[in-house]
Order: structure tokens, then C-alpha cells, then sequence
């Protein structure tokens, strides 16, 4: 039994063995063309678990024929890296390059990921940084700027297929495995080609023959590619709000169903259908915000499971519901020129007249306490007699 992982075992060893990638594998394409000019390139890699981060890096390592190091941001410190930088200067007094790959880099503190950049800057060291997270949140501005952000998307469907098949004809088992449990595994997989040959390799030590069944006892349950703090987290939350003012209910539900599978709060979902009520749907359903508010404290008191019910009904009617901006554009609008004049002083017959001397100088002058007693005058400040902000 081969002791190595069969993910490993199938890593690609040259840029012409990746699967997938298109948009920065081949020609003119970054990757290619910094292998191609063999010119040093620091690089951040930004992308989901199981895209190839860590193999993209390993090969553009050694087609530069430089030293790959390899550290993991969560278990490295600032004495690795002071080693890793004596060994670079050794490698450079002997005219060799050394790549550093930093696994999980957005891991690093401000201070740790300070102490690469001298080194960074000089040249000693290329830089290969991978992330999960937006590095324009997580890396420093100057490491940053020194560096060529590339996206790592994951891996389509039919991608993984090739890289199951792969894989499967490596380990000679083209009639173990069904055309269905290919399928499926791929479909497990998230494009994520570490997952899908993860099951693969324990399908084929499960059983003598593959299909779906097998496969499934293999992967067991899904666990969904979601970090609550995590930029799927916002992606996700983002993309359910887009899908509500687009009217689109299914997507809406869709999105809904995966933060509920992840585990996402469901106050929190709640809390943001009542802000869209208002944002998106304002004046043209005015039941919304009702409506919202009142999923938001039933899911409060009922709990989940039921609230999914509750969550999904409300969704729903949101999506389905006219949609108007006329306030919240007005709002802003008050806002932005309250912020610019604050200082305006209120017109004398609009203050308060506590006093008779107050009352003799005009102040509140023409009021009568009637509802819906109205001054046939501007009741702005003077200078913004022809502000507009409310169009309806």
C-alpha cells in the first residue's frame, strides 16, 4: 500500500500538466509568461482550498531551478523566517534563487509579514504567498505592492473529471470505478481536485468496485466551503441581497439555503432582510419592513430548525415585492448636504418661542399647534430653498 497520499502522488510536476486555469495558464497568460521569461515575479495566490495554490507554486519554483521553501503561516514564526533568510543568503552567494512559499499567509502579523520585505525588496527572497482570504485586507500595503496578486478559481466540474480520471488510470482501477461515481465525486468536490481524490483513494480501498453508493459512504456529508468571518461568508450574504432587489426568488432561496446548511446565524440573515425592506423595497411595499421585523423577532423566539420556514416565507415576499430607492436616495442625499452645511441656522419662524421676548422677535411666529398646519413658505434654511431630495 502506497504510504503517499494519491492527492500528492497526482501533483503536476510542469504548468503543461494543470488541469483548468485557463485564465492564467497558457499563452500570453501570467504564469506562462513569468515561467517563460524565467523573471522572478513575487506572487500572492488568492483562492478556495484544493484550487492548486501550493502545486502552481512548487512549479514555478522549479523552472526557475531555485531552493523551494515551504512554511505554513499558522505554526511559523519570526525565528523561521530569520533562518530561512540565512539560508537565502547562502543560496545567493552560490547563485542560486530561493523561493519562499508562505502557506495561509494572511496568518502572519503585521510585524511578521514586515520582516519579509526587506528581503523582498533586495530580491534575496521571491515571495509566493497563498491565501483564502481578500489579500487587500489581510497582507500589508508594501508587501502588497511588491507582489502580483493572481485569483486561483476553483476547478469546473469538468476539470475535476479529468483529474479524477487521471488519477484513476494512474492507479490502473478503469474498471473499478462507474461513469456515475465519477460524476458524483466530482459534484462532492466543490472544485476542490484535494477532496476529489481524497474520496477517490478511500472509494478504492473501500470497496472492489465504485459507484455511487460507495462514494457516498466515502465523502459522508458535505461540509460547505463557508467561514462566517470568511469572504465566502460576505460573498454569499452579498449575493442573496443582489438576488432579492433582482427579483430573482429562486436564487434568493438558494443562497438562503446554503448560509442555513453552513450554519449561519439565522438573526443575522434576518437583520439583513430588514435593512433591504427598507433600502430596496421602501415606499413601493410599505408591508415590508413589517413584515422583515416580524421574521426577524419570530426566528429570535422560535429557534431553528422551524425558522427556516419562517426565513424562507419571508425571503419570498421580499423578492416578489415592488421595489423602490425613493427614500433611501433621499436619505442619503439629507445626509451628504446636512454634512456639508451644519451650521445653517434654522429659519426664526420655524424655532421654539418659550419666551415673550422670543415671540417678539418673531421666533415660531404664524405656528399653530393643528395637525397638519402648513406655512406657505420654503421651510428650508436660507441657501437651500431649491434642494430636492425625495423624488416621488
Amino acid at each position: 500500500m502506497n504510504r503517499v497520499p494519491l492527492a500528492e502522488r497526482m501533483r503536476p510536476k510542469t504548468l503543461a500538466e494543470v488541469l483548468g486555469h485557463e485564465d492564467i495558464i497558457g499563452d500570453g497568460k501570467i504564469l506562462t509568461e513569468i515561467v517563460r521569461k524565467k523573471e522572478p515575479t513575487n506572487l500572492i495566490f488568492w483562492g478556495p482550498p484544493g484550487t492548486g495554490k501550493t502545486t502552481l507554486a512548487k512549479i514555478i519554483a522549479n523552472e526557475f531551478d531555485a531552493d523551494f521553501v515551504e512554511i505554513s503561516a499558522v505554526t511559523s514564526g519570526k525565528k523561521d523566517i530569520e533562518v530561512i533568510v540565512e539560508r537565502a543568503k547562502q543560496n545567493w552567494n552560490l547563485k542560486i534563487r530561493t523561493v519562499l512559499f508562505v502557506d495561509e499567509i494572511h496568518r502572519f502579523n503585521k510585524s511578521q509579514q514586515d520582516a519579509f520585505l526587506p528581503h523582498v525588496e533586495s530580491g534575496l527572497i521571491t515571495l509566493i504567498g497563498a491565501t483564502t482570504e481578500n489579500p487587500s485586507f489581510e497582507i500589508i500595503a508594501p508587501l502588497l505592492s511588491r507582489s502580483r496578486v493572481v485569483t486561483v478559481s476553483i476547478l469546473s466540474k469538468e476539470a475535476i473529471i479529468e483529474v479524477l480520471k487521471r488519477a484513476i488510470k494512474a492507479e490502473k482501477a478503469t474498471k473499478r470505478v462507474s461513469k456515475k461515481a465519477i460524476d458524483y465525486l466530482a459534484e462532492l468536490s466543490g472544485g476542490d481536485a484535494r477532496t476529489a481524490l481524497g474520496n477517490l483513494e478511500l472509494a478504492l480501498n473501500l470497496a472492489e468496485k465504485v459507484d455511487e453508493n460507495v462514494v457516498k459512504e466515502a465523502a459522508g456529508k458535505k461540509i460547505p466551503g463557508y467561514d462566517k468571518k470568511g469572504d465566502n461568508h460576505y460573498d454569499t450574504i452579498s449575493a442573496f441581497i443582489k438576488s432579492m432587489r433582482g427579483s430573482d426568488t429562486d436564487a434568493a432561496l438558494y443562497y438562503l439555503a446554503r448560509m442555513v446548511n453552513a450554519g449561519e446565524d439565522p438573526k443575522f440573515i434576518a437583520r439583513r432582510m430588514v435593512i433591504f425592506a427598507s433600502e430596496d423595497i421602501g415606499l413601493a411595499g410599505n408591508g415590508a419592513l413589517s413584515l422583515a421585523t416580524a421574521c426577524f423577532q419570530a426566528v429570535e423566539r422560535v429557534g431553528m430548525p422551524e425558522s427556516e420556514l419562517i426565513l424562507a416565507h419571508t425571503v419570498v415576499a421580499l423578492s416578489k415585492s415592488k421595489k423602490s430607492r425613493a427614500t433611501t436616495d433621499a436619505w442619503y442625499k439629507a445626509k451628504d448636504v446636512a454634512g456639508k452645511t451644519p451650521n445653517l441656522p434654522v429659519p426664526i419662524w420655524l424655532r421654539n418661542a418659550p419666551t415673550k421676548m422670543m415671540k417678539e422677535m418673531g421666533f415660531g411666529k404664524g405656528q399653530k399647534w393643528e395637525a397638519g398646519f402648513h406655512l406657505d413658505k420654503n421651510y428650508m434654511p436660507e441657501g437651500l430653498e431649491n434642494e430636492k431630495f425625495f423624488e416621488g
